[in-house]
């Protein structure tokens, strides 16, 4: 990887639902056209383990998982105890947690690493916000993302179909390209994109 401070790796999941509608190519394609370089991609089908470890699990990520559930809901209480039997966000975020699991070990995911200027913030904005509802105009959930917190609980699901995983943070994304790719990863950063020629030597 290049030392310029802002040239960073990032990863990327394409979840079980991206992978079944065929929209790898599509999500592929718009991380090379804005100047993103491939550096690692692999299909696999994930373990429970594996699933399971691709999210810290701690108590104040299962209680965030809460607040989250908390504001799609917009503070409903009631409505919050109809739908899931429990208003105690750190059960609530349990509940997410075994779904998550759950959802990507439905089927095949592509796992895949970014770099790239601000790599992370250039991910995040490519695929948009979690809710499709939200989520601008020209983003892949944006355009293709149907799915909404309130439809999945309805249909007897917690978690709702968000199409891929990305990181959120320059430190995440070296402990998620750890987990999914190992601690002796080795990524093939080493090639050069010609549409990048003499914006900086080596990327």
């Amino acid at each position: 990887m290049h030392d310029f401070d802002s040239i960073e790796q990032t990863f990327l999941m394409i979840k079980p639902d991206g992978v079944r509608r065929g929209l790898i190519g599509e999500i592929f394609h718009r991380l090379e056209r804005i100047g993103l370089k491939m550096v690692a991609c692999r299909m696999i089908w994930p373990s429970k383990e594996q699933a399971r470890k691709n999210y810290p699990g701690t108590k104040e990520w299962l209680e965030k998982m809460g607040d989250k559930t908390y504001q799609n809901y917009n503070n409903d209480e009631k409505a919050l105890l109809k739908d899931l039997g429990t208003t105690d966000k750190l059960k609530i975020g349990q509940m997410i947690y075994d779904s998550l699991v759950q959802y990507l070990t439905e089927g095949p995911v592509v796992i895949s690493v970014w770099e790239g200027n601000h790599a992370v913030d250039v991910v995040a904005k490519l695929m948009g916000k979690t809710d499709p509802v939200l989520a601008d105009v020209g983003t892949v959930r944006g355009d293709y993302g149907f799915d909404t917190p309130r439809l999945a609980v309805r249909s007897g699901r917690i978690v709702f179909k968000t199409l891929v995983h990305r990181s959120d943070a320059a430190s995440e994304a070296k402990r998620e390209i750890e987990h999914w790719f190992g601690k002796d990863f080795k990524d093939l950063s080493d090639y050069h994109r010609l549409d990048y020629t003499g914006i900086y030597e080596a990327y």
